[in-house]
């Protein structure tokens, strides 16, 4: 029996349809599972890519599974085509651990962008945190060279900003400067998601869109101060980037309110961690505050 093209398109698919390419894990959540579960509850289709399939994340002492090589990514992607099914309106990468990989990625973009014009690329540069990189320092020029140009928008930390634009993040000023460099790579909208530029006990999260004006012309510009829980969780900064990809679209022109609407979730994720003593994201049991958060957290315009 013939393979045939059937439409993806259905009255409940009311934002879009994400190919999300991150890591996997059968246990526990981080990438895709951090990300596609949040994602479908906001409203969204999503046709995760696994770039590795693990037992367990890496923070464990050890970990089986598989790496997915830029090769059997493309063929994946090009099996799709033949069936007309590219018709992705949106695309989130997380984790990315070889340069071929990464080239590849690029690669799909741009494939993807000559069939959307409009295409919504959110790029989570997955470096490293807290002084480490985790990746080979090759894919920093990579990421600034073949994958920005492309992205709409980027999710750095702070330690990855600063790898990605060579200026230390101290201060405010600092951070402004560093979402400047990365705008002239082509991203037009950055958020740095967390910089330790305030006390021990706070982050702060900033943001900098040349997609969204204030009332005299100017980029906007603004900060969300939030507290710095002290305490190892993976997969945080994955969530991240999925509820700002799925908040940005459904308040496409209220920035400031998609970005509380993701701090605030994040928060309550985390202090539901918090309060069960650690260990992995309680997606499941946070599922109200993914689909109509608290605002408890805002934004300070700059």
């Amino acid at each position: 029996m013939e393979a045939t093209s059937m439409p993806l398109e259905t009255p409940n698919s009311v934002w879009g349809r994400v190919l999300s390419i991150q890591s996997h894990v059968v246990s526990g959540y981080v990438g895709n599972k951090s990300a596609v579960f949040p994602l479908q509850l906001l409203g969204f289709d999503v046709d995760p890519v696994n770039s590795v399939q693990f037992s367990n994340h890496t923070g464990y002492a050890s970990w089986r599974g598989e790496i997915l090589d830029g090769a059997t990514l493309w063929d994946l992607v090009e099996g799709m085509e033949t069936h007309d099914l590219l018709r992705q309106t949106h695309v989130l990468t997380g984790y990315v651990g070889s340069p071929s990989f990464l080239r590849t990625i690029a690669r799909i973009v741009e494939k993807l962008e000559r069939q959307q014009p409009n295409l919504v690329y959110v790029c989570d540069p997955v470096l490293g945190d807290e002084g480490k990189l985790y990746v080979p320092k090759e894919l920093v020029g990579i990421y600034r060279e073949e994958l920005f140009p492309h992205a709409t928008i980027i999710t750095p930390n702070q330690f990855e900003a600063e790898q990605l634009t060579g200026i230390s993040i101290h201060s405010q000023e600092d951070a402004l400067r560093a979402c400047d460099k990365l705008h002239q790579m082509g991203p037009k909208t950055v958020f740095i998601t967390s910089t330790s530029i305030a006390t021990d006990e706070s982050l702060v999260f900033f943001c900098s869109s040349l997609r969204h004006l204030d009332e005299s012309g100017k980029p906007i510009r603004f900060r969300i101060t939030f507290p710095h829980v002290k305490l190892y969780i993976t997969g945080t900064g994955d969530l991240v980037a999925a509820l700002l990809l799925a908040w940005t679209t459904i308040h496409h022109d209220n920035i400031a309110l998609a970005c509380e609407k993701t701090i605030s979730t994040m928060q309550a994720v985390v202090r539901r961690v918090q309060q069960c003593g650690g260990g992995e994201l309680r997606l499941i049991q946070s599922k109200r505050d993914i689909e109509d958060p608290v605002l408890s957290y805002h934004v300070t315009f700059l």
